[in-house]
């Protein structure tokens, strides 16, 4: 399974943005949860909101009532809207999907991460 985000740009403080991520290549396998993490400047990578296939979602402190994590089954894709963005949003956002890995003997989860996308925000 390859992950393809898209969406990232240069936003104003208080604007949205959206991005997006695709997975494309499962063949037989399934995805599972789905993720964005963020890597800011001189941060560690977090956590900022997670879906399951069920679409039950879980945000960062930092970014609930902000943020909308939502997803397409249909599509393998997975959609971050971005409310009210701040200056300390910035940072690379990469998605992130576990993977269920199924073969005749066995199946098992593997996590398979994008490549990131940058979203800076200016005051």
């Amino acid at each position: 399974v390859q992950l393809v985000e898209s969406g990232g740009a240069l936003v104003q403080s208080g604007g949205s943005l959206g991005l997006s991520c695709s997975a494309s290549g499962r063949g037989s396998d399934s995805i599972n949860a789905m993720a964005w993490y963020r890597r800011a400047p001189g941060k560690q990578r977090e956590l900022v909101a997670q879906i399951t296939t069920g679409s039950s979602t879980n945000y960062a402190d930092s970014v609930k009532g902000r943020f909308t994590i939502s997803r397409d089954n249909a599509k393998d894709t997975v959609y971050l809207q971005m409310n009210s963005l701040k200056p300390e949003d910035t940072a690379v956002y990469y998605c992130n999907a576990v993977v269920r890995v199924i073969t005749i003997e066995t199946s098992r989860d593997v996590e398979v991460w994008g490549q990131g996308t940058l979203v800076t925000v200016f005051a």
